[in-house]
């Protein structure tokens, strides 16, 4: 579904994620609009509670959808600075896109050790709801079993 701006959708309830989201949006000259997924209409963002669970989801003005590194490397293009489109191209070129992908998974199971980190970063399976969208147990600090 297409939106006036793209979209950055991650995980509210992850202290860096949010964090990592705040500086992103201080740094970056140009940043589109950040929803937690927790608070995000997902059906009409197109994703389902699975996959904004899993990794950052960026939407696109015109509804298309990229996650995990691809999500990053779309955030990059979208600068006005032509040295982070050009980054933002190199990493989601298709001979770095499996590393870039590596390094976004390493980051993302280990995010629970990384500044800002809150013991709701340690990730849960999917179908485990999380304290901001239903009732549920807690997030456990330890290492994580799925990429976010």
């Amino acid at each position: 579904m297409p939106h006036a701006t793209p979209i950055l959708v991650y995980d509210g309830d992850c202290g860096f994620c949010t964090h990592s989201v705040q500086r992103l949006r201080a740094a970056l000259p140009a940043f589109p609009s950040a929803q937690p997924w927790q608070s995000a209409d997902l059906p009409a963002l197109g994703l389902t509670r699975a996959e904004a669970n899993a990794a950052v989801q960026w939407v696109g003005a015109d509804g298309g959808r990229l996650a995990g590194a691809r999500a990053f490397a779309a955030l990059l293009r979208y600068q006005p600075v032509a040295a982070l489109r050009l980054l933002g191209r190199l990493v989601d070129a298709r001979p770095v896109r499996p590393l870039a992908a590596v390094v976004y998974r390493t980051i993302a199971a280990h995010r629970y050790r990384l500044p800002g980190a809150t013991p709701a970063c340690s990730i849960r399976p999917a179908n485990q709801p999380g304290p901001a969208s239903q009732p549920g147990p807690a997030r456990q600090p330890g290492p994580p079993n799925q990429p976010s």
